[in-house]
């Protein structure tokens, strides 16, 4: 199982073929197991897969678990890794820790950027009007992550996809459960109340915005949020998909990503 070691964890990745480096972030309590109908792109690009730490198969350390060390830890991967000029692909709250990578380190390493189904900030407050909860339904999370973690991860799982097979659903059930409480609530927490309004314009870089029209888990109105104000974005919307078009219309994600990155990124 290839890790790197970096900040003081390690971390999992999986890397495939040659040409364009592509990485691949996934989301909350994810792991990069959910981009493997993307591994077919092997053959056109370098797919990289990463798990952050205290997810997936990556190692469960009992600090770190911010969106800031994130994004230190990516930065450290791609200096390890000697990765330069790479389309990077955050899915929900990989996109967080991409904005904040933006924010610590700059777009120097990115020719490209791609942004699935993720707003600028998830919190309700005034001013803002694709928040999708307040501190009070965030403080629940909270408490459920402590008290029940497994319905914790149904309550996801329900808001999460459209129309797939039980066995998908076991897959997320399986990855959301693995994280241990203690991560759960510190990750779950950090990543909702960070803004990211004034990051977002500093993406200087060609972009992709991806949509999942059937959404129940953030506002369209956020995602779309990303398009408007991001200097050099286009937006795709995939009206089969929930939270995860890359797994519900992975056929379609996967030619429109390679599209974007054949015109936008070679």
């Amino acid at each position: 199982m290839p890790t790197e070691s970096v900040n003081g964890a390690e971390l999992y990745y999986k890397s495939n073929g040659d040409g364009v480096p592509v990485v691949f972030l996934h989301g909350v309590l994810m792991s990069s197991r959910f981009f493997n109908e993307q591994q077919s792109l092997s053959d056109e690009y370098q797919v990289i897969t990463l798990d952050f730490r205290g997810h997936g198969r990556s190692e469960k350390t009992e600090t770190g678990h911010t969106l800031p060390q994130y994004a230190r830890d990516l930065e450290a991967f791609l200096d390890t890794q000697d990765l330069s000029d790479v389309v990077l692909v955050g899915w929900s709250m990989g996109s967080l820790v991409a904005w904040e990578y933006v924010r610590q380190f700059g777009t120097d390493r990115f020719r490209g950027f791609v942004s699935v189904e993720q707003q600028p900030l998830d919190l309700k407050q005034e001013g803002y009007e694709h928040g999708v909860f307040g501190f009070d339904e965030l403080h629940g999370l909270m408490e459920l992550a402590q008290t029940n973690p497994h319905e914790l991860a149904w309550s996801f799982i329900e808001e999460m996809l459209v129309d797939e097979p039980d066995s998908v659903e076991q897959t997320l059930f399986d990855e959301i459960t693995r994280v241990p409480p203690p991560i759960t609530s510190a990750i779950l927490f950090d990543q909702s109340v960070r803004d990211y309004r004034e990051v977002v314009p500093d993406v200087d870089v060609p972009t992709l915005v991806c949509l999942g029209e059937d959404e129940t888990m953030l506002e369209n109105g956020g995602v779309e949020y990303i398009s408007d104000n991001t200097v050099d974005a286009e937006l795709e919307r995939f009206t089969n998909s929930g939270h995860c078009p890359f797994l519900e219309e992975p056929e379609r994600f996967n030619q429109v990503l390679s599209s974007f990155i054949a015109a936008r990124c070679e």
